[in-house]
């Protein structure tokens, strides 16, 4: 049985007019007939008592308003709030997994406020240690995050910003007399894990790793202090300049990626629209 002809029979009911029911339901009156019919030879009995006069609900007519009215609201209402739930609400919960990176994307931002002026956007950082907590815990919407992710229940969105990479090094590290470093470089040391995630460098040489660190503010005061060296995107030489810490230029590194990823199961009207401004 049609939804459509659910609606017609119960439209028809309230209205008990052939004419206003298709205006109401924005059909001809000829389809109005049509649906009445084909329902009338599904249940095997008329519905509505047809004069040039008038038009009422049989018995059994009346019994089935009685029975479908109800159940039919709750479909209707069920569905209005799922479409409400699709387009989320007018706020936008962007998380960023490195606190500088949010200033760099600005031109997302303002991009997509300009063009959904109702919507507020609030920024919020991710733990440094587990980016993809925030999503998961349904505690922001989407997240820009360092490139490539292969996680199986958050589906990855454009590219945002692109930027070369940098060793961040302690400033008596002998690696600043060097104008640059490679990463066969990296085997000489050991290195914190971020924005380069390999476990040997790209002749094979294994790559020590360093001690877990918490926090970013964490990863600096290590450099510092002479425990390793770690690879970030070049925005850091500027964001987080120390008087202890030098930037050298990775000259053979690829391009650093950070890119839109969302909750699979959690995309909305927002979040597209969102990537639509990133795009």
């Amino acid at each position: 049985m049609e939804r459509r002809d659910l609606e017609v029979f119960l439209t028809l009911a309230e209205e008990l007019h052939f004419s206003r029911t298709a205006e109401r339901l924005h059909v001809s009156q000829a389809r109005v007939s049509q649906s009445v019919k084909q329902l009338e030879r599904r249940i095997g009995a008329p519905l509505f008592e047809r004069t040039s006069r008038r038009v009422a609900l049989t018995p059994i007519g009346r019994r089935l308003r009685d029975d479908l009215a109800p159940a039919y609201q709750q479909i209707v209402d069920g569905i209005a709030r799922a479409v409400e739930a699709a387009r989320g609400t007018s706020l936008l919960r962007v998380g960023f997994e490195a606190p500088a990176v949010a200033d760099l994307v600005t031109d997302v931002l303002d991009r997509f406020r300009a063009r959904h002026p109702d919507s507020e956007v609030l920024v919020r950082e991710a733990p440094f240690t587990d980016p993809f907590s925030l999503l998961r815990a349904d505690e922001v919407d989407v997240l820009v995050t360092l490139f490539p992710v292969g996680e199986p229940d958050l589906t990855p969105g454009p590219v945002v910003f692109e930027e070369p990479l940098v060793l961040a090094v302690a400033d008596t590290h002998p690696f600043t007399r060097q104008r640059s470093v490679t990463l066969e470089d990296l085997a000489r040391d050991t290195v914190f894990r971020a924005a380069y995630w390999r476990d040997t460098t790209p002749k094979g040489a294994p790559v020590k790793r360093g001690r877990d660190v918490t926090t970013f503010q964490e990863l600096l005061t290590a450099i510092a202090n002479g425990e390793g060296v770690c690879p970030l995107g070049a925005h850091a030489a500027g964001y987080f300049a120390r008087p202890r810490i030098a930037f050298l230029p990775l000259v053979d590194a690829p391009r650093l990626a950070w890119g839109l990823v969302w909750r699979t199961a959690g995309e909305t009207v927002r979040v597209r629209e969102f990537a639509a401004a990133a795009r």
